[in-house]
């Protein structure tokens, strides 16, 4: 009998999940999701199970709601890290949402690295 679709799934972010942990154990996940409109970043702490930032172009003080261009992305990425240093992280794992996301020329490398 084939997997289903959600089988394969649930067996892909097991995978890259458990690869994350132990490649990074203490680091907190940065997880990025992008959409066509607008771009949400959050730094994840999975031993605690909490959320320590979050960061989106929805938020109405960044001022790029609607946008998933250089410049938002830049901005989210910029605010995202003032917010990590303020919960006491410095650095993170980056993992896109889907495996099939790349954020190449939306400017996370320089602001997130």
């Amino acid at each position: 009998m084939a997997n289903s679709k959600r089988t394969l799934f649930l067996k892909r972010r097991l995978r890259v999940r458990n690869k994350l942990r132990k490649i990074n154990t203490g680091k907190p996940r940065l997880s990025v999701h992008r959409s066509s409109k607008n771009i949400s970043v959050q730094v994840i702490d999975d031993i605690q199970g909490i959320t320590l930032a979050s960061a989106s172009t929805m938020e109405k003080d960044l001022g790029f709601f609607g946008k998933n261009n250089v410049d938002a992305s830049a901005k989210v990425g910029s605010v995202i890290a003032e917010r990590a240093k303020k919960s006491g992280r410095r650095r993170g794992a980056l993992r896109p949402r889907r495996p099939s996301l790349s954020w190449q020329g939306k400017g996370f490398g320089r602001c997130c690295a």
